[in-house]
C-alpha cells in the first residue's frame, strides 16, 4: 500500500495521470489505510494550491419544474420532493442574492437555472444578470450553470461577463442511460466542449452515491480529465424523498473520502470542490476533506441548506487553511495561461495561502444560522433539509 500512495503521491506532484487501474486501488483501500490515503493525496492538494480554499456561492434563478427526468434532482419532471418552485428572478434580486455570498467570502457565484437548457430569451435575461453581479463585485467571477447549450449561446454569455460554465456529466457513459432518458451523455460532453470553445473556463463534475460501482467513478473522472475541466465539483447524492434515488443512503465518511482522494490524484491540478452532501455524507469528517479538496461551495444549495456560512469558515481556520481572495487566481499557472498568473504576477503553483485575506474574513464575524445536519437522526431522510431561505423567498440567505 505505501508502494501504491507513493507512486500517486509522486506522479500528482509532477502533474501526471495515474492508471486507471491505480485509481480503482484508491477507492478499494480498507479504513485502516484511510489517513495514509488522505496524506498522499494531501500531499498533491499542496504541491498545486497551497493551504487556500476557494469560496463559492449559489444562487438559484429558477427552481423546480424542469422537464427532465434526471432521477437524482429533487426539480425532476415528475418530483414529489416538496422543493421552493418559483419563476426567474429578476437580475437585481439575483445580484442582492449573489451580494450576501460575496460578503460571506466567496470570490465565484454561481447562476443555476432548472431546465433542458435556455432559449435565447433566457440567455439574454441571465447576460443582464450577470452584469448586475459584476457591475457590484467587478473582481468576483461569474460561473453559469443554464443546461444543455445550443450554438451561440455560450459566446454571448462570454461577451456579457460570465467567467465559467458549469454542466455535470455525473456519472459514466455506461450508465448515464440509467439515471436520465431524456437526455445523453454525449449532450453533455458537448455543452462543456462548447463553454471551453467560447473562452468559458469549463467547470464539470460528478454525483457520487448513486449506486454506481467502482469503475463506474474512475471512469466518470477519467472523462473530466480528458475533456480538460478546469473545476471539479464532487457531489455526493442527496436522496430527496420523492424522488427514485430517494433510498439510495450508501455513502460513508470514508467512501466519500476515498473518492475525493481518487478524484485529487486522476485531476491533480485542476479545482477540486467539495459540493452538494458533504454536510450529510462527511458529516464530522468535512475538515479532512479540506486536504483533498481545494474549494467548496459556501451556505446552501440550489434545493437544500447546507452547513451555515459561519460553520464554513471557522471549519476553514481551525483545519489551518486559508480562504483565497480574488487577487489570486485559482489555477496554477500552466492550465490557464496569463489568466492564471495573480494579480500581483506571481505564478500560483508557489502554494500562496492567501492569509491576509482568510484573517479578513474571519475576523468579521459573519452571520449564519445553525447547521442544517446537527447528527444522524434515526430517519435518514431527517438529514436532508430542504431549503425555505434565500434566493426565492423573503428569508435573509446562509452566508
Amino acid at each position: 500500500m505505501d508502494d501504491l500512495l507513493n507512486a500517486l503521491a509522486d506522479k500528482g506532484v509532477r502533474g501526471e495521470t495515474p492508471s486507471r487501474d491505480e485509481a480503482l486501488a484508491v477507492l478499494r483501500t480498507s479504513d485502516d489505510d484511510l489517513l495514509d490515503v488522505v496524506a498522499a493525496a494531501g500531499k498533491v492538494r499542496r504541491r498545486w494550491f497551497g493551504r487556500r480554499v476557494k469560496l463559492n456561492y449559489l444562487v438559484n434563478l429558477k427552481s423546480g419544474l424542469c422537464p427532465e427526468d434526471c432521477s437524482y434532482c429533487s426539480q425532476r419532471l415528475g418530483s414529489r420532493a416538496g422543493i421552493l418552485k418559483y419563476s426567474w428572478l429578476g437580475p437585481e434580486e439575483a445580484a442582492e442574492a449573489a451580494a450576501a455570498g460575496v460578503r460571506g467570502g466567496a470570490k465565484r457565484v454561481c447562476v443555476v437555472a432548472s431546465g433542458r437548457g435556455p432559449t435565447d430569451r433566457d440567455v439574454s435575461r441571465v447576460s443582464k444578470t450577470i452584469e448586475a453581479i459584476k457591475e457590484r463585485n467587478e473582481q468576483v467571477e461569474v460561473c453559469a450553470c443554464l443546461g444543455l447549450l445550443s450554438d451561440g449561446q455560450a459566446e454571448r454569455l462570454r461577451q456579457a461577463g460570465a467567467d465559467a460554465y458549469n454542466h455535470n456529466l455525473n456519472t459514466s457513459e455506461a450508465t448515464y442511460g440509467d439515471i436520465c432518458t431524456t437526455h445523453t451523455y454525449e449532450d453533455r460532453v458537448s455543452t462543456v466542449q462548447r463553454a471551453r470553445g467560447a473562452g468559458l473556463s469549463p467547470c464539470s463534475g460528478l454525483i457520487a452515491g448513486m449506486g454506481e460501482s467502482d469503475e463506474d467513478l474512475v471512469d466518470v473522472v477519467f472523462s473530466l480529465r480528458e475533456l480538460d475541466a478546469d473545476s471539479v465539483p464532487v457531489n455526493f447524492l442527496l436522496p430527496f424523498e420523492g424522488t427514485p434515488l430517494a433510498d439510495e443512503w450508501n455513502m460513508t465518511p470514508q467512501r466519500a473520502l476515498r473518492i475525493l482522494a481518487m478524484t485529487r490524484f486522476v485531476c491533480p491540478d485542476v479545482e477540486v470542490r467539495l459540493a452538494a452532501g458533504r454536510e450529510v455524507h462527511l458529516r464530522s469528517l468535512q475538515p479532512l476533506a479540506l486536504y483533498l479538496a481545494n474549494s467548496l461551495f459556501l451556505g446552501d444549495y440550489l434545493t437544500s441548506e447546507g452547513q451555515a456560512g459561519k460553520a464554513d469558515l471557522e471549519m476553514i481556520r481551525d483545519a489551518g487553511f486559508v480562504v483565497e481572495d480574488t487577487a489570486t487566481t485559482t489555477l496554477p499557472g500552466h492550465r490557464r495561461g496569463q489568466r492564471a498568473d495573480s494579480a500581483d504576477g506571481t505564478d500560483s503553483t508557489n502554494g500562496s495561502d492567501g492569509t491576509d485575506s482568510a484573517e479578513r474574513v474571519s475576523a468579521g464575524g459573519l452571520a449564519g444560522g445553525e447547521p442544517a445536519v446537527a447528527g444522524r437522526p434515526e430517519h435518514p431522510h431527517e438529514r436532508v433539509a430542504v431549503r425555505r431561505r434565500g434566493a426565492g423567498t423573503e428569508l435573509p440567505p446562509n452566508a
